[in-house]
């Protein structure tokens, strides 16, 4: 499977989760808007989430999977099988410990970490803190499900892993769509919610364990100790956690500073759900698959690989963001009208702070997915340690100018923040793999990267003034189907004038990069165990 089509496989579950995602939210939208239970429920919601990836699939995607694809290398498949019990042993007991405190300790928690500007609201604190007490435990299924979900990206099966996170957005519309039918107040659609996300976590985790049994390994549960691999693992783990995380980190900052004002949690927690729909598709995609077989490349002595594996992932990332972080720039207010303008979603408050807050993402959208594409190239190399330190210093810049930007822009100052942060944080793992020797100079990807920013420009320069010109087919109350068929044709030529520049300028060269990752596949190491990738 040549290394495109792997990011198919894992942006093609990706992006299901994500399309329903939207659906979920519309639903939200319509039925919360942006009032103090969407505030509460989206602020529960961050720090069990945050947890997840901190926890899960940071230190995991980071640390477990190198040293599986290790042990798989050099002890086979027994020898990764005791490695996975033992790492499955530890970290369930942890996890465990961890829920208990963390359950306890609820009401500290968010009275003073995840949201301390509810504190001064009745009720609104109360809710968050229950909310928060059944949606917690969701952090062991996702922790356990991440670890199977790396076995499973080691072992070149990426499709369970990547479906699993859909059942999450099923099972919430189902909620909303009986919230609706039942015709259930905002209270208890918040506590369906959370009802919702607990249980999505079961099924998130027994998919994963099924399709890891389906691929030969079957985890029996071992009495925790500390082997050397689970201490090496640990080591790793910790800066891991902290790196790959860092997005959440900031996300879980900016909701505690944004809890001082109304709306702004949720307003925040709307935009991210429209701009994490490439950021998923197209950096999670590229993490994930590029991780292990980076991994893979570097143990076999592969430089070369390594190097077009590293620059191919590049080329893809910008190719595919550049036009998106431009479409959202632009045409942030008529996306956020055509998906959460109705029910409860005012037209006259809450479009225009989503679509500014959307629109500073959209800047910040190539960053967070560069930062995804770069980590690789340290965690393949068992150094988890440098991108923890630029992952602290991206949270100090955007703790400091959160702050500074809050009092006078409100939720948008969070989002501007969040920006600055990711590009600070890229350019610096840029630097260092550059300074190392890490990052092979390709001529061809540093031509195009400029002609692709041309072709975004031309694009959103076009996609301006097309906005301008139907203004009131996609205005506040226009009828919908003519809004969406609009803003859905104004979305599909802007992206027909990027890909059309891209080939005229030379930014793009399908014929090219099909060669180097044919060129790649041919030298990359064959494949360690006898299973068959997902087809």
């Amino acid at each position: 499977m040549s290394l495109v089509k792997k990011f198919a496989t894992v942006a093609s579950g990706t992006l299901m989760s994500r399309a329903l995602g939207f659906g979920r939210e519309m639903l939200m939208a319509a039925a919360l808007g942006t009032g103090p239970v969407a505030d509460a429920f989206n602020a529960a919601f961050q720090f069990p989430n945050t947890f997840r990836r901190l926890f899960a699939e940071g230190a995991f995607n980071a640390a477990f999977v190198p040293l599986f694809a290790k042990e798989i290398e050099t002890h086979g498949t027994e020898g990764a099988k005791r490695f996975s019990e033992e790492v499955f042993g530890v970290l369930f007991t942890a996890l465990l410990a961890l829920t208990i405190a963390m359950e306890f300790a609820m009401p500290l928690i968010v009275r003073y970490l995840v949201a301390p500007g509810f504190a001064d609201t009745p009720g609104k604190f109360e809710t968050t803190v229950t909310l928060a007490t059944i949606m917690f435990p969701y952090l062991i299924c996702m922790s356990l499900g991440a670890m199977m979900a790396g076995m499973l990206n080691s072992l070149r099966r990426y499709f369970a892993a990547a479906v699993a996170p859909v059942f999450l957005n099923i099972i919430l519309i189902g909620v909303l769509g009986y919230a609706w039918y039942d015709g259930l107040d905002a209270h208890d659609v918040g506590f369906g919610l959370s009802w919702g996300v607990l249980a999505a976590g079961v099924v998130q985790l027994a998919i994963v364990w099924v399709a890891v049994r389906h691929a030969g390994i079957s985890i029996g549960f071992r009495r925790p100790k500390m082997t050397p691999s689970v201490k090496r693992l640990l080591i790793l783990a910790l800066p891991a956690a902290i790196t790959g995380g860092i997005t959440q980190i900031n996300q879980l900052i900016g909701t505690a500073i944004a809890s001082a004002q109304d709306s702004a949690v949720s307003s925040l927690a709307y935009a991210d759900r429209i701009y994490q729909l490439p950021l998923g598709v197209v950096g999670v995609a590229v993490a994930i698959v590029l991780l292990p077989e980076l991994s893979r490349a570097l143990k076999s002595g592969n430089l070369i690989e390594a190097a077009n594996l590293q620059n191919r992932s590049v080329e893809f990332t910008l190719f595919m963001t550049l036009p998106a972080a431009a479409a959202l720039w632009v045409m942030s207010e008529p996306i956020v009208r055509l998906v959460y303008e109705r029910g409860a979603f005012a037209a006259n408050h809450s479009t225009p702070i989503v679509a500014s807050i959307l629109a500073i993402f959209g800047l910040g959208l190539p960053a967070f997915v560069l930062i995804k594409a770069f980590t690789p190239g340290y965690f393949a190399r068992e150094d988890t340690r440098t991108p923890m330190m630029f992952a602290a210093i991206s949270v100090g810049v955007n703790v400091a100018t959160a702050l500074s930007l809050f009092p006078s822009m409100g939720a948008p100052g969070i989002a501007v923040a969040s920006a600055v942060a990711g590009w600070v944080n890229a350019m610096m793992l840029l630097a260092v793999l550059i300074r190392r020797g890490h990052w092979g100079r390709d001529i061809p990807l540093l031509k195009r990267i400029p002609r692709l920013v041309l072709s975004a420009v031309i694009m959103a320069t076009a996609l301006y003034f097309a906005e301008r010109h139907f203004a009131t087919q996609i205005g506040p109350g226009s009828p919908l189907v003519g809004k969406a068929t609009t803003v859905l044709a104004l979305v599909a030529g802007g992206a027909a004038l990027y890909f059309i520049a891209a080939f005229a300028t030379g930014g793009a060269d399908f014929g090219m990069i099909r060669r180097n990752v044919k060129r790649g596949e041919a030298k990359a190491a064959p494949p360690v165990t006898e299973q068959s990738p997902d087809p």
